[in-house]
């Protein structure tokens, strides 16, 4: 399918606000309205929900605003000292994995299991079906999959999420899975369809699984590569949230996300991009967060270097405008208290592998490492 792909930060921070460009596929996409994307494309998942994730003006705000209630800054910071005690308790387990020096895959014993645990105790997700989800949401964002495997993770995906509103129905609890059915069902909240509720949570879900993990993973992999860089934050000279920051526009965890559509034609001249170049109406513009981050025009010949020192911090990481990440600053929250925590423990910890051995997610969409190989030190 063919896009126009976005990867100069500021090119792309006006597209993102501008209201000629949409996330509505089914109002805005020639492709769509013309019935050629289909469930077995990989990327169907990404632009077919109906959600706060695709959806365009009004719609976008009815979508939003039964979840932003629950991810305000307060309430998030509110959480520290439990995602703390989630942390050291995973770092028991670490520390016993990688006794005698033994290689521990700190992506799948610590990156993933801290942000998994954390989305999953906020949606309700019973703990004997927290793995079932994850292997789900790894199998939606692997974009290499073959079309069948795409249509049969999909499949997977609803028949997950349809068991758990059918569970949090028959037995409510103190979660925001609980609370959306019955702002839904009593009609007491913004009026979501059932579609949208199972939806709604797809993306909550998804985003809370995939996207910290990628940032945790490239984060500590960005400071055993740099060793200068973490001995800056040892010496009180940066911050676990310049790390953070850093990470995230040096190697945003969503390298692409698809798609938004040119609601009218669109003049790239007009809006600072290049003189001559229209994105025609009802074509599909993908934003590139992972190349914006490094885009050299807005951070200098150093674009692609990891500095934590940094003065321009601003990124796209998280999005902008109307659709900026609700999680933001729970991922931020997270990422900071994982990385002072590991760090601390293990202030010795190194590398297994030279670096040219670590391998890339198979996905278009997360930016991540299949595993990070580590000794403890």
């Amino acid at each position: 399918m063919p896009a126009w792909a976005v990867t100069g930060h500021d090119l792309l921070k006006r597209l993102l606000v501008d209201p000629r460009v949409s996330k509505d596929p089914r109002q805005h996409w020639t492709r769509w309205i013309n019935g050629e994307i289909t469930p077995e494309w990989p990327l169907y998942v990404f632009v077919a929900l109906r959600s706060m994730l695709t959806a365009y003006g009004s719609e976008h705000k009815r979508l939003r605003s039964p979840v932003a209630k629950a991810f305000t800054a307060r309430r998030m910071a509110a959480l520290r000292p439990h995602i703390e005690g989630i942390a050291q308790e995973l770092l028991d387990g670490v520390e016993d994995a990688g006794r005698g020096g033994a290689v521990v895959d700190l992506r799948a014993a610590y990156c993933s299991p801290l942000p998994v645990r954390v989305v999953s105790e906020l949606l309700g997700v019973p703990e004997e079906r927290r793995g079932e989800f994850r292997a789900i949401v790894d199998e939606l964002f692997r974009t290499s999959a073959a079309p069948e495997e795409a249509a049969a993770a999909n499949a997977r995906l609803y028949t997950a999420m349809d068991g758990l509103v059918t569970a949090k129905r028959a037995a409510p609890g103190d979660d925001l899975t609980s609370a959306l059915i019955a702002a839904r069902d009593d009609g007491s909240g913004a009026r979501l369809s059932e579609e949208e509720l199972v939806d709604t949570l797809v993306v909550l879900i998804g985003a809370g699984h995939e996207t910290t993990v990628n940032l945790i993973d490239n984060a500590v992999h960005a400071l055993l590569t740099h060793p200068g860089q973490l001995a800056l934050v040892r010496d009180g000279h940066a911050s676990w949230e310049d790390v953070v920051e850093e990470a995230l526009r040096l190697r945003a965890p969503v390298a692409n996300l698809p798609l938004r559509y040119a609601v009218e034609d669109l003049p790239l001249g007009e809006l600072g991009g290049p003189a001559g170049v229209t994105i025609g109406k009802g074509e599909a513009i993908l934003a590139a967060y992972a190349a914006a981050g490094q885009d050299p025009e807005k951070y200098g010949p150093d674009a692609d270097v990891f500095d934590v020192t940094r003065g321009d911090k601003e990124h796209l990481a998280f999005g902008h405008g109307v659709h900026y990440c609700l999680g933001a600053s729970l991922a931020r929250l997270e990422a900071a208290v994982a990385l002072s925590a590991l760090f601390g423990r293990f202030p010795g910890l190194t590398l297994a592998v030279a670096e040219d051995e670590l391998r890339p997610v198979e996905s278009f969409i997360s930016h991540g490492h299949l595993c990070l190989p580590v000794r403890l030190g």
